[in-house]
């Protein structure tokens, strides 16, 4: 059974610093891309960051500054480094595999629909 487990959230000030963490229960990890979303009440879903096997990664825009991804590809295990939070950063972060043998695609990874496989959510709050 495929499994998505977010952890790492939590109350943070502004300025601060959180790391979350994906643990990956997938058949063959190399298989798939990860990637990390959020959403903010009333808010759709927005890409964050995405990883494949051989560790190249991409961000959105506006996060390649302060964020940055990382995957552990023998506990099976992905990263999001955040750092200088702002109260904007308030949001359910969502850890998602996509199913994908050749890595990581950039020009889609910030599309939610290619991700096969979703986490729970860990909530972020960034206190100002």
């Amino acid at each position: 059974q495929v499994q998505l487990e977010e952890s790492g959230g939590g109350l943070v000030q502004a300025g601060g610093s959180l790391r979350l963490s994906c643990k990956a229960s997938l058949r063959t990890f190399r298989n798939y891309n990860m990637g990390w979303f959020r959403q903010a009440p009333g808010q759709e879903r927005e890409f964050v960051a995405a990883i494949g096997w051989s560790g190249t990664s991409t961000y959105a825009d506006s996060k390649k500054d302060r964020f940055s991804i990382s995957r552990d590809n023998v506990n099976y295990m992905v990263y999001l480094q955040m750092d200088g939070l702002k109260p904007e950063d308030t949001a359910v972060y969502y850890c998602a595999a996509e199913f994908k043998i050749g890595g990581l695609d950039p020009r889609v990874a910030a599309n939610p629909r290619i991700y096969t496989y979703w986490g729970q959510g860990t909530q972020v709050t960034v206190s100002s």
